[in-house]
């Protein structure tokens, strides 16, 4: 596996050491069981895996690159480069500008851009339509393109879908980066549109069955289609990709409930219906495994869950919705979300908004110690969690020194090696 030249201070003392010894012990990610710190005076459950994945890494390292490699010129990102405010704030604090927002509102004109100007693309990839006028002003997006090699894997397969004729149902959230950019790839060769989620899908389904009018589709998805696209015709053969940052099991599900309804219409035959399975990405679906089997644990043993990213990450919100179904979940972007008053700041999902709680700490434990599953979104920094968990160390108090815990866990991982 390639290693990526990031910064330094977005690596951890602590869950660094951790990572390690796991992965020296299990290089091949075949324990997808969760690790346990015990301070004493509180417990840890880490999921096997959580934090950067393959290709936020390759885009933090494209970026800080860009940014040593043109001293004196106007650096720009098309938005985020991801959905972690801390990642966005350095790369900002370095000189760099952003085009504009998470979704799409412009922040500079593109028309202030020079041909001598330096843009890089986010690991959400772009539409072609911005690509043409970025290549219309003359600037180089390839140079330093961020996008992430699995999202360009759900391109390249949407395309081979159009050149078969077949037609692509994205499932994504329809205001995403990347969400918007694949439907622009998808559009270029195949007939293309967006489910959100199961709820929609199984209204396309019900049309795909005959069981609804083709009249009032245009109603039930507006927007949502490629120019051009004709119901019932452009659903007659079809396959699912996705945004690689939804949850892979609601992606199956949907793909799953789709192909049902195109064998209900031909007679039990699923041909005109295309295997897509190859699209979902290996570290969304490493994560959200991973998540439930740390659930598995925590379910008898935890008392609470923290979940640490940007509140506009679509992965991490995922990884909260797991938690959420098994404990109290706060979900944080980092350590000074934590008040000198003793409350906490958290992103609430089903509000949509931030909220603030003064009784958020449990005040019963299911055992003698206080646990706490800890985890993360595929865009945060280790070294975010680690400020997470050292300062519910402090608050708890007492208990093991962080040298002694590395000590006696990496005593147990030579064991469990032995």
């Amino acid at each position: 596996m390639r290693t990526f030249d990031i910064p330094e201070f977005y690596r951890s003392p602590v869950i660094g050491k951790v990572k390690a010894l796991r992965k020296a012990g299990d290089p091949r990610k075949r324990d997808l069981s969760p690790s346990v710190l015990d301070f004493g005076s509180v417990r840890f459950i880490l999921p096997r895996h959580f934090g950067f994945c393959f290709g936020v890494e390759n885009a933090i390292e494209i970026a800080y690159k860009a940014v040593t490699e043109n001293e004196g010129k106007r650096l720009w990102l098309l938005s985020q480069m991801i959905h972690n405010p801390e990642v966005n704030a350095d790369l900002a604090s370095q000189g760099i500008g952003f085009l504009m927002d998470t979704e799409g509102n412009t922040i500079t004109p593109m028309e202030e851009l020079k041909p001598e100007d330096v843009v890089i693309v986010p690991a959400f990839g772009t539409t072609l339509e911005i690509e043409a006028k970025l290549e219309e002003i003359g600037v180089d997006i390839q140079r330093y393109n961020t996008t992430c090699p699995f999202v360009e894997k759900v391109w390249n397969r949407a395309a081979q879908l159009g050149k078969k004729d077949y037609s692509v149902v994205i499932h994504g959230k329809p205001q995403h980066e990347e969400t918007r950019a694949t439907f622009s790839h998808s559009s270029a060769y195949a007939k293309s549109m967006v489910v959100k989620n199961m709820a929609e899908a199984e209204v396309l389904a019900a049309y795909v069955r005959g069981e609804r009018d083709w009249q009032g589709f245009t109603a039930d998805f507006p927007g949502r289609t490629s120019p051009g696209f004709r119901v019932p015709e452009d659903l007659q053969r079809f396959g699912v990709v996705n945004q690689t940052t939804m949850l892979a099991s609601d992606t199956q599900a949907i793909a799953d409930h789709l192909k049902a309804a195109v064998e209900s219409r031909d007679g039990g035959s699923s041909a005109l219906f295309a295997n897509t399975r190859d699209t979902l990405c290996y570290a969304t679906l490493d994560n959200q495994t991973a998540t439930s089997k740390a659930l598995d644990l925590a379910r008898e043993t935890a008392d609470v869950a923290m979940v640490v990213g940007g509140y506009n990450s679509s992965n991490t919100s995922h990884i909260v919705e797991l938690c959420e179904e098994v404990l109290p979940t706060f979900f944080i972007s980092g350590s000074p979300e934590f008040g000198d008053d003793g409350t906490l700041g958290h992103f609430d999902l089903s509000l949509g908004k931030r909220q603030k709680s003064e009784q958020w700490w449990p005040t019963q434990f299911k055992g003698e110690t206080p646990t706490v599953l800890l985890s993360s979104g595929a865009s945060c920094p280790d070294s975010a969690v680690d400020r997470v968990l050292q300062h519910i160390v402090e608050r708890c108090g007492g208990g093991r020194a962080v040298d002694d815990v590395l000590r006696l866990f990496a005593q147990e991982q030579a064991t469990l090696g032995a």
